[in-house]
C-alpha cells in the first residue's frame, strides 16, 4: 500500500500535462518545460484538474515504482510552476562568491578561483553577506529538482566544511559536528 502512490497530484490551470502511449510524460508551464519518462507499466489519469498514477497489481516491484515515479510527476508539475531553489553558506576569512555572467566564481583559499558554469536551465544568485553569522549566502535555482540538487552538491564540493573551524561551503541550516582542536602540553618542559 503506497500513500504515496495513491495521493491525487492537483495540477493547476497554468500547467499542461500530457503523455504517449509509452508514458513519456512532459510537463509545459510559465517557468519551462519537462520531460521523464515514466515506467510504461503504470497507468495515468488526468481528470477535472486532478492526476492520479495507477499500478497494474500489487505485486512488489509495482508497488515500489508507483509512489516513486507520482513523486517524479508531482515534482516535476511543482518545478514548472514554483521552481526550486537551494541556499548555500560561504564561512570562512576571505572566502566569497562573484557572479561574472551566468557563471559563479568562488573563492576559498585555493591559489586559483573555482568558476562553476551553470548547465542550462540552472542560475545562481549572490543573496550577499548574513550579517550575523558574516557568511556570504548564495542560491542555485530552477525547475529541475534533481539538477538543482546536483549542482549544489558539486558547489558543496569544491570546499567542504572543515570541522575545526567549521569553514568552508555548506547549505544553510545545515549543522556541523564540530571537533575540538589541540589540547596542548600539560605542565612545564622535560629536561
Amino acid at each position: 500500500m503506497s500513500r504515496i502512490g495513491r495521493a491525487p497530484i492537483s495540477v493547476p490551470p497554468k500547467v499542461q500535462v500530457t503523455w504517449t502511449d509509452s508514458n513519456y510524460v512532459t510537463v509545459k508551464g510559465p517557468k519551462g518545460e519537462l520531460s521523464y519518462q515514466v515506467d510504461p507499466a503504470l497507468t495515468l489519469k488526468l481528470e477535472d484538474g486532478t492526476l492520479t498514477v495507477t499500478r497494474p497489481s500489487e505485486s512488489k516491484k509495482h508497488k515500489a515504482i508507483h509512489g516513486l515515479y507520482r513523486s517524479l510527476v508531482n515534482n516535476m508539475i511543482e518545478g514548472v510552476t514554483r521552481g526550486y531553489t537551494k541556499q548555500l553558506e560561504i564561512h570562512g576569512v576571505g572566502y566569497r562568491a562573484a557572479k561574472v555572467g551566468e557563471n559563479l566564481v568562488i573563492q576559498v583559499g585555493y591559489s586559483h578561483p573555482v568558476e562553476v558554469q551553470p548547465p542550462g536551465g540552472i542560475s545562481f544568485t549572490i543573496d550577499g553577506i548574513d550579517p550575523a553569522t558574516k557568511a556570504t549566502r548564495l542560491s542555485v535555482n530552477g525547475i529541475d529538482k534533481q539538477l538543482v540538487g546536483e549542482v549544489a552538491a558539486q558547489i558543496r564540493r569544491v570546499r567542504k566544511p572543515e570541522p575545526y573551524k567549521g569553514k568552508g561551503i555548506r547549505y544553510t541550516g545545515e549543522a556541523i559536528r564540530r571537533k575540538a582542536g589541540k589540547a596542548g602540553k600539560v605542565g612545564g618542559k622535560k629536561k
